[in-house]
């Protein structure tokens, strides 16, 4: 029997599902954390670095929201402050510098939406990641491990692929925050998750994610094995095309175009 939306949104946020540590752990050799946004600090909800791929470096950035409440808190949730999205950006900028294709997992509810994190620019620091994004020189392929929330997640997945997880969702708002706008209570949150399309199967049906990959074996080597030869195979293909930028520019100016015209 196939589970509601809002099942599934609770089944993403579980904290038994692999973080983005845990598959920075087991798809990639040879991890160096990197730290900081060379502004203001460094934000432990964001974690990135260089590593190895199968013998090829790659520059990796994911969101880790971590599993127990006292990882979970020490993390912020996995709702990166500025610095972390600014951090992110950094990084990416270094992968175009030296040609590292750049990997990105998503896993958080959204943007941490504090008084700090707004007075440090919170919103411009997304605006830049998605502008960045859109014109990077060397491949780019972002997956979404649990919840894609908002422009928390966006910020990392203006990418030449988007993947996700069978059983993650991906949304403009959570079901919460969509329920307590439209109707002043949160109660009816999974009335609003019906309404988000917020389902893998709905955004690889709007055209929004390229692949949904299934959770068989998720958290065991069987999985990471298969997970890390889809990732190179896509690389290699994503590296010998001359027209990257480009496509990745089309591939967002139609998106949502079919939609409109239906």
């Amino acid at each position: 029997m196939s589970q509601t939306p809002y099942l599934l949104v609770k089944q993403a946020r579980g904290s038994s599902r692999p973080t983005g540590l845990d598959y920075i752990t087991n798809l990639f050799q040879g991890f160096l954390e990197f730290h900081g946004d060379r502004r203001y600090g460094d934000d432990p909800a964001v974690v990135g670095g260089v590593a190895w791929l199968g013998g090829s470096p790659v520059t990796v950035i994911a969101i880790e929201k971590g599993h127990t409440a006292k990882e979970r808190s020490a993390r912020n949730f996995g709702a990166p402050n500025p610095e972390g999205y600014r951090k992110a950006l950094r990084l990416m900028k270094q992968a175009e510098k030296f040609g590292r294709p750049v990997i990105c997992i998503i896993d958080t509810s959204g943007a941490c939406c504090g008084i700090g994190a707004e007075e440090r620019g919170q919103g411009q620091a997304i605006a830049e990641n998605l502008m960045e994004m859109s014109t990077l020189c060397v491949p780019v392929i972002s997956l979404l491990i649990g919840e894609g929330g908002s422009g928390g997640a966006l910020a990392l997945a203006v990418a030449d692929r988007v993947w996700m997880l069978e059983n993650a969702v991906y949304s403009v708002i959570s079901p919460e925050g969509c329920a307590s706008i439209l109707w002043k209570d949160a109660a009816k949150a999974e009335e609003a998750a019906a309404s988000l399309k917020l389902t893998a199967q709905d955004a690889l049906g709007l055209g929004v994610v390229d692949r949904v990959l299934s959770e068989a074996d998720l958290g065991r080597q069987p999985f990471y094995q298969r997970l890390r030869g889809m990732l190179r195979q896509e690389l290699q293909i994503l590296a010998a095309d001359p027209d990257l930028v480009s496509k990745r520019y089309s591939r967002y100016r139609r998106m949502g175009t079919e939609t409109l015209r239906g």
